[in-house]
């Protein structure tokens, strides 16, 4: 019994030190999901919220909405999301902004009776989505924006759920983190441990407290926020060239005083996922290490915690080299999993194993901190981000 306790125990030593070090941050982190913000719910089922038959006659006193879709080449994808728009109570306009697409995406948007705004070519210094999303909020009429991609399939009552709960709760920027498809296992498999990084390095979605403007996340898949002043703050000219747009624009907001947060919103936002584990892979390696957004020293102390505390307890504790760290982590990592379940719609088999591609997702925040500025969309992103790109006006 004693030998197995010393056996237990952390081996004394730097490296033993700095395992610890890591494992408590990561636990801090983790601990944070005890306080969270209520989820996001469809309009008529918010706690403590009125009836929609209620709401219907209080209409005049909500800000008009108007939803905004920047697409390129998605006329595959885009028609469950327009039809869920169609008439969804306090959307006063849908815009999608046709980003020189190649495809019939105008062709099913304007089918679907949707405003087109037909994309202009990129400026100097800006990448694709942040310029579709600019020229959507200024052709916008609505007192509140919400933008959904492409890709999504919400709820008909996100957009006005989502308004009002911002309103309500005093919020000036609010993303919402949603439900993902995996079509395939491999999909499945890569994806839980991709999503498991970020929070082990910020803590989960919607988490209370106070987070500094350089610690918040964003899910640019979907965000709320008011048309005037958000143009008045630059719109998306701020982060007018970066990979990451939708987080870099969150912080920047923050640091100028603005109320952010991040929504779990699983129960009415489902995104369709990348169909196959390599594509998975790319997609997420693009961005995961929050390039351009995160200084190196910080990507390289976060890869370091994900590594410690969410890839090696189960290879260590395999190899019969684990200790009573290891074990508290690897505790931890299951109780991950189970906190991340309801963020899928169907949790296969390759789901429960997801904590066998934690290394996967680690070489993905590698590839990430390595190669910063990844193509995508047959766009690339080789010149740095303009901050003096000039304004597009609002």
């Amino acid at each position: 019994m004693r030998s197995l306790a010393r056996r237990l125990l952390p081996r004394p030593g730097p490296l033993g030190a700095v395992r610890l070090v890591l494992g408590v941050l990561a636990l801090t982190r983790l601990a944070r999901a005890a306080r969270v913000r209520p989820p996001l719910r469809a309009a008529a089922t918010e706690p403590g919220r009125t009836t929609s038959a209620a709401a219907d006659a209080l209409d005049d006193h909500r800000p008009s909405i108007s939803v905004v879709v920047p697409a390129r080449d998605e006329a595959a994808r885009i028609g469950p999301l327009l039809a869920a728009l169609c008439d969804a109570p306090g959307v006063s306009e849908v815009l999608v902004v046709d980003d020189e697409s190649t495809d019939d995406t105008v062709v099913v948007a304007t089918a679907a009776g949707v405003v087109v705004v037909p994309g202009t070519p990129l400026p100097h210094g800006w990448a694709g989505k942040a310029w579709a999303l600019q020229q959507g909020v200024r052709a916008a009429r609505g007192e509140w924006v919400v933008t959904l991609d492409a890709d999504t399939r919400p709820d008909p009552s996100l957009p006005a759920a989502l308004v009002e709960r911002a309103v309500a709760d005093g919020l000036q920027f609010v993303s919402v983190g949603g439900s993902f498809e995996c079509p395939t296992p491999g999909a499945a498999w890569i994806h839980p441990a991709m999503l498991t990084t970020l929070v082990y390095r910020f803590g989960p979605p919607g988490a209370l407290g106070d987070t500094a403007p350089d610690r918040q996340l964003a899910n640019g898949q979907c965000t709320a926020f008011p048309r005037v002043p958000f143009l008045r703050a630059g719109g998306m000219q701020p982060v007018a060239g970066e990979v990451v747009e939708d987080v870099a624009l969150a912080r920047h907001l923050a640091q100028r005083g603005w109320r952010v947060a991040m929504l779990d919103g699983s129960e009415v936002l489902t995104t369709a996922m990348y169909p196959d584990g390599p594509s998975t892979f790319r997609g997420w390696a693009r961005s995961l290490a929050l390039p351009g957004v995160e200084p190196r020293p910080r990507q390289l102390l976060d890869l370091a915690t994900v590594l410690v505390a969410q890839v090696l307890p189960l290879p260590r504790l395999l190899a019969r080299r684990a200790d009573v760290v290891d074990l508290v982590l690897l505790a931890a990592r299951l109780g991950t999993l189970a906190g991340t379940a309801g963020s899928y719609r169907r949790r296969s088999a390759a789901y429960w194993a997801s904590p066998l591609a934690d290394p996967i997702a680690a070489a993905a925040l590698v590839r990430g901190i390595v190669s910063p500025r990844q193509p995508w969309r047959g766009r690339d992103y080789a010149t740095p981000p303009s901050r003096s790109a000039p304004r597009s006006g609002s």
